[in-house]
């Protein structure tokens, strides 16, 4: 009846998936538990929601906590194995007829408590059994719930440049046009200098590329890497507590050093080439724009909303007295309008005109179809340009000095300028603009 009742006992500690002991044992939302690492395994592939290994059942994916019992029960049922183990005839000490209860580091073998402080021995280093196989356990988890963050990372990574390299072809088409357009309105019969411009373009744009390609390569590779050390770790947090710390070598270390050199992501950004005669054509309807209600950000949601919707952030700045925005005093409804904005000493910036009734409003700006802006967002230490009505992201540098603001009713467009480069840093298409603006500001400063 013992023995039947044990067995029953331990059958409820197995693990479906890779029938050993459950390991950091987890379970999910039907009630049945499995290893972390298994469920890991299991379900990275699964769409969601994902089903239940056991009864098929779907379930939610989350960040599930170590169930604290199951773990405990485990490691009795572990120790009583062990124990069995170390009870046989084998595991007896011939010289001092006692149990081998001591694990020597230097041997890799058992001796008994009298061995491990013999002569012999003594200056080997030696663990009690029992306990150090369940620490070194833990330690090997540890090292997996590492390695796993960076296989997650490494896979988000891949499939961000998988995804930017889609986008990144249309959005050089669309910038080629963009400048054809400009180049046209300049100088009708030149081509020269427009063809060379167009040519540094899908010039700098294939090597861009390539840079893409290779690091979707180390990606792929790394990912490969991670994902065999992630398996040998968690083969060896399955072994019974004797092979454990007798096959344990140098696997922490050897999965340390996997995690060195983690490729990081290209993030691949356009040089902005000058336009020659952009900025003298445009001064020709150069206007001083005064801003009044100025606002902190406590009233617009604007650079958060950035950070939520396109980089998966919250709001990095916590000192949001730092902010404000300014509407400018005139509203336009016809004509062509430039101006100039410095936008040197800020770290969040963002510039272009919204509807006359919007400031009226106290809603989110980035989805509004009333806001034509240019953007700039730091996010991880980088900047990145966007644009609204829709927000798009832009690959290209950020602009130095002075931005300039191009509005322009009888094509019904909004223009952006780097006015340090003569360059254009995009341009809405024709028609896109057909209501009365007013020039709007916001900035975080240093």
């Amino acid at each position: 009846m013992d023995s039947d009742f044990s067995h029953a006992f331990q059958k409820e500690l197995i693990c479906v998936i890779c029938s050993n002991y459950l390991v950091d044992p987890v379970t999910i939302c039907c009630g049945h538990s499995f290893c972390r690492p298994c469920l890991c395994i299991s379900w990275e592939e699964a769409q969601s929601p994902a089903n239940c290994p056991a009864c098929r059942e779907p379930s939610r994916k989350q960040d599930f906590k170590t169930n604290i019992l199951l773990k405990n029960l485990v490691t009795i049922a572990r120790k009583a194995s062990l124990w069995q183990f170390l009870s046989s005839e084998k595991q007896i000490c011939g010289t001092h007829r006692e149990t081998k209860k001591m694990f020597c580091d230097v041997e890799k073998s058992l001796l008994c408590l009298l061995c491990s402080n013999s002569q012999e021995h003594g200056s080997h280093k030696h663990y009690p059994i029992e306990g150090a196989a369940e620490e070194h356990r833990e330690k090997l988890l540890e090292q997996m719930g590492i390695l796993w963050k960076k296989i997650q990372e490494n896979q988000r990574n891949l499939n961000e440049e998988r995804r930017t390299a889609l986008l990144w072809r249309g959005d050089v088409v669309l910038r080629a046009q963009m400048i054809r357009n400009e180049y046209r309105k300049l100088h009708p019969v030149l081509h020269r200098e427009e063809k060379q411009h167009l040519e540094r373009l899908n010039k700098e744009y294939q090597e861009i590329f390539q840079q893409l390609q290779r690091s979707w390569v180390n990606m792929d590779q790394k990912s490969k890497h991670l994902k065999e050390m992630y398996q040998e770790l968690m083969k060896m947090c399955h072994k019974p507590d004797v092979e454990l710390l007798q096959d344990l070598g140098d696997i922490v270390a050897r999965s340390e050093s996997v995690l060195m050199h983690m490729p990081q992501p290209v993030n691949p950004e356009l040089t902005l080439g000058p336009i020659t005669g952009l900025v003298d054509r445009l001064n020709r309807f150069r206007v001083e724009i005064a801003f009044t209600w100025e606002v902190t950000n406590h009233n617009i949601r604007l650079f958060g909303d950035v950070r939520r919707l396109m980089f998966r952030r919250g709001s990095l700045n916590s000192d949001r007295s730092d902010y404000f925005a300014a509407w400018g005093t005139w509203v336009f409804s016809s004509g062509k309008h430039y101006w100039e904005l410095d936008v040197d000493s800020s770290w969040d910036w963002a510039l272009g005109v919204c509807k006359d009734s919007w400031i009226r409003k106290n809603s989110t700006m980035v989805t509004s179809k009333d806001i034509f802006l240019l953007l700039c967002v730091k996010v991880d230490n980088r900047f990145s340009l966007l644009t609204t009505s829709p927000l798009f992201l832009h690959h290209v540098e950020k602009p130095l000095g002075r931005v300039g603001v191009f509005l322009d009713f009888e094509g019904g467009s909004v223009s952006f300028l780097n006015v340090t480069k003569s360059s254009l840093i995009w341009s809405y298409p024709a028609g896109s603009l057909n209501f009365p603006v007013r020039p709007f500001f916001s900035t975080g400063h240093r």
